[in-house]
């Protein structure tokens, strides 16, 4: 496959990033469905791909250790999860309009792939791999730092304050206001584990555990803001 002029200009004007090789762009946008059989593992986005998550998870593990100075392994680790997740680069990829320049099989494009979260996510990373690909680590950062960098912003918002967040949320969905509910309780008096139940009319309940019912409910709400539905709109 290769672009269209047209396509290749608005495409690089959106990405902030022109390729010297612009059959890597081409591919980062092909999905397997698009390619005969015996020609995916060299002419779709997997490998670029498998190339791009790497260079992702490098790149905003960096920007955490730069932002987070006093947060620890674990916190680290979680926030990082919370941005590399194909749900996260939906929303980039969808921000970025990609989905209209998407080559798709004709089944797949029947059946509304350019609009499903797990391609979008997988083009995203593809994209973030055939820039790397293409010109170093350099324009792969400064793409992924561009990007990304206001989800981690909104993410360290929600763990900041998550049952505030949570409660402005519903408010601002004309819902009332979340239900904590305490389900369960185990271990010693002496350290006792509080399992907390948060509701919120319209979604699943959301369960965490803490060793006190504050830090069970603000694991039980930081829980429910990750959740793929309640964001699918907002970034």
């Amino acid at each position: 496959m290769s672009l269209r002029a047209r396509d290749k200009e608005q495409l690089e004007q959106r990405l902030g990033y022109a390729f010297n090789n612009p059959a890597l762009l081409a591919r980062a946008l092909t999905h397997s469905s698009a390619v005969a059989p015996s020609r995916r593992t060299a002419e779709s986005y997997q490998r670029l791909e498998f190339l791009g998550d790497r260079v992702l998870g490098l790149v905003v593990a960096h920007m955490l250790s730069d932002r987070l100075p006093r947060s620890n392994e674990g916190e680290l680790s979680r926030t990082l999860n919370s941005l590399v997740r194909k749900e996260t680069c939906a929303r980039v990829a969808r921000k970025l309009g990609l989905g209209p320049f998407l080559h798709l099989g004709e089944s797949e494009a029947r059946t509304g792939g350019a609009d499903k979260d797990a391609i979008l996510g997988d083009v995203c990373e593809a994209v973030i791999g055939a820039i790397y690909a293409d010109g170093g680590l350099d324009p792969a950062f400064t793409f992924v730092t561009r990007m990304f960098g206001d989800n981690l912003d909104v993410t360290q918002a929600r763990r900041a304050d998550a049952k505030t967040a949570l409660q402005e949320w519903a408010q601002g969905k004309g819902l009332e206001p979340p239900n904590y509910l305490e389900t369960d309780r185990s271990g010693p008096d002496h350290a006792p584990i509080f399992t907390i139940s948060v509701s919120v009319r319209g979604y699943e309940p959301i369960t965490a555990s803490g060793a006190s019912k504050k830090l069970a409910e603000h694991l039980a709400a930081e829980k429910f803001l990750l959740r793929e539905d309640v964001w699918s709109t907002g970034l």
